[in-house]
């Protein structure tokens, strides 16, 4: 093993490492799928985020019916129709005199495939008079499932846009601070400190209580990554510079500055290059916790509002007892994020222990 292990680059082996473990193979899966549903949520959900119909208030999950008359036949939905009970509580019940048959490929409402392609056709509808809801309607009778494709977007692109940021941050503080030392390191921690010392999210919520109340949502939406990033870069930082610290005595260095290098190339091509393998599961560790900081905020009303969905308020509904007695589904978002933020654990503890220096003499 050792022999074969000569003949491979440190990327093949730490890659052949982490394809062994299944677990963080299938969490990448999980992951690439739901980042898949997310950009293409315009085409792969038969309806807009926004397209309601307050006579399904809490519609239950449609049954696709497969069989008619104990025959094999084309799939459709039945009617669903709406009573009220002697507590004036919502009752749906089937009837199974009006059959809509499911289309793929259908027309439905409009949208721009990537921002600038118009495009009117689903993977998916049912024919017209009819509602299809896989995983039952909100309070205004939005599909969950298109809402929850949406709502991907935002809760899973706000992970990774606001991570680059502050990891782009947190490496040059830190790099900057543990190259030079002394005076500027001395400052560039107290820096840090000063962030870090305030609970993180009482300065999330006062930072956010500092946007103005008539930003759009796409204005919020860049709001909240610029508040994340700025929270999250501090800790990065302090590790970051302890590694520095040993790395800038290292003969390679030491070689570079004889050269003539500048002080800023050495930090970008010779330092920071060597911190990568800590930052990359880094990275993947910190990412739940953007999730989760847009979740809580749209949660509580101060992220992004409705029409425009996010995993965080699509939650709201399920802020009652009742609602989730008689409505479960609603807390399939909360599923998702649960969902995303193990898989992205598991995939940052694998990265960890294919990339930790102590382990490849294992491999």
């Amino acid at each position: 093993m050792a022999k074969r292990n000569e003949h491979m680059s440190e990327f093949q082996i730490a890659l052949r490492a982490f394809t062994r473990n299944r677990f963080a193979v299938t969490c990448v899966i999980i992951l690439c799928l739901l980042y898949f549903g997310a950009v293409f949520a315009d085409f792969l959900s038969p309806y807009s985020f926004k397209n309601e119909d307050r006579n399904y208030s809490y519609c239950p999950p449609t049954q696709v019916k497969f069989m008619d008359q104990g025959k094999m036949t084309w799939p459709y939905v039945q009617g669903i129709k709406l009573t009220f009970d002697e507590y004036y509580k919502r009752v749906y019940t089937v009837d199974p005199t009006q059959k809509y048959p499911l289309h793929f490929f259908s027309k439905g409402d409009e949208y721009k495939l990537f921002g600038f392609i118009r495009a009117r056709h689903h993977l998916f509808g049912v024919a017209q008079g009819g509602r299809i809801y896989l995983l039952g309607a909100d309070a205004r009778g939005r599909d969950l499932f298109s809402r929850l494709l949406f709502g991907g977007r935002v809760s899973l692109s706000i992970g990774l846009i606001g991570v680059l940021i502050s990891f782009s941050i947190g490496l040059i503080v830190g790099g900057i601070a543990g190259y030079y030392g002394g005076r500027v390191d001395n400052i560039l921690m107290r820096v840090c400190e000063m962030f870090m010392m305030v609970p993180g999210f009482y300065l999330l919520l006062a930072l956010r209580a500092a946007v103005p109340d008539n930003f759009s949502s796409v204005q919020v939406y860049f709001s909240i990554i610029f508040i994340l990033s700025f929270i999250g870069w501090a800790s990065l930082a302090r590790i970051i510079r302890g590694m520095c610290l040993s790395l800038r005595e290292r003969d390679y260095v030491l070689a570079a500055k004889s050269l003539g290098l500048s002080n800023f190339k050495i930090i970008i091509r010779h330092i920071l290059p060597h911190t990568l393998s800590y930052s990359i599961f880094a990275v993947m560790l910190s990412i739940p916790g953007y999730i989760l900081g847009e979740s809580a905020l749209s949660l509580i009303g101060l992220g992004i509002q409705d029409p425009f969905a996010s995993w965080g308020n699509m939650l709201s509904d399920a802020m009652s007892i009742i609602r989730i007695k008689f409505a479960p589904w609603i807390l399939f978002p909360a599923f998702f994020i649960f969902l995303t933020v193990i898989c992205f654990n598991v995939i940052g503890n694998a990265l960890r222990d294919c990339l930790d220096p102590m382990l490849k003499g294992e491999r």
